[in-house]
């Protein structure tokens, strides 16, 4: 069985290219990697509804909290079985956001923190009623808010009513920081996206785990 490793971390903050770099390591030492990204953009339903209500395209959609994280958590379940099914044919299956990544924003935009009422709401839905697996290590790429949204900035897309709020990305990073510290759902590594990351220190560790 291999072991679900998930990256999360704001807008900007170099996921991308922390999963890149990881799944070499990875593969330097043998290990067989599958990636997956959150949303599906262009390959589920549900994510084109995120980006079209986050684009204004929906109406008053994206002002729903709680019909904003259905929609998230409804890509991911049509990935459930994919997922699953790499859990059993990878050593390790790494995700960019995943099911913290609906929670910290929609506690941000509720204004509540790790503990607050819309996580607990996000684990049930998620894990409990959609049967997502579960992370067994979850990595926070913590970079200065400042820094995150100079990235988003600079990439060659349109960014989407969550990126260009910049409140939204500060309350975010705090809901972030709470969850890693409780633990929220399996254990947090917390790294440091503006310092030099030792990817093949972080492969051993990762892969110790199991």
């Amino acid at each position: 069985m291999g072991r679900l490793v998930v990256i999360e971390g704001l807008d900007g903050s170099g996921k991308r290219t922390l999963g890149g770099a990881l799944t070499e390591a990875f593969q330097r030492r043998g290990a067989k990697v599958a990636q997956h990204a959150f949303p599906r953009y262009g390959e589920d339903v549900h994510a084109d509804l995120v980006s079209d209500a986050l684009h204004g395209r929906l109406g008053d959609v994206a002002d729903s909290v709680h019909g904003m994280a259905v929609l998230f958590a409804l890509d991911r379940h049509a990935a459930r079985e994919t997922l699953r099914a790499d859990l059993n044919d990878f050593d390790i299956v790494l995700v960019d956001r995943y099911i913290a990544s609906n929670a910290a924003y929609q506690a941000a935009r509720l204004r509540q923190d790790e503990r607050g009422e819309i996580v607990d709401w996000v684990a049930e839905l998620e894990v409990k009623r959609f049967g997502l697996p579960v992370p067994d290590r979850q990595l926070l790429l913590k970079v200065p808010v400042e820094l995150a949204a100079t990235r988003a900035e600079n990439r060659d897309r349109v960014r989407d009513s969550y990126e260009t709020d910049s409140g939204l990305q500060a309350r975010c990073a705090a809901v972030y920081d709470g969850l890693a510290r409780i633990g929220w759902l399996s254990p947090w590594l917390v790294l440091h996206g503006d310092a030099e990351l030792e990817f093949d220190s972080l492969a051993d560790t990762l892969l110790a785990d199991a």
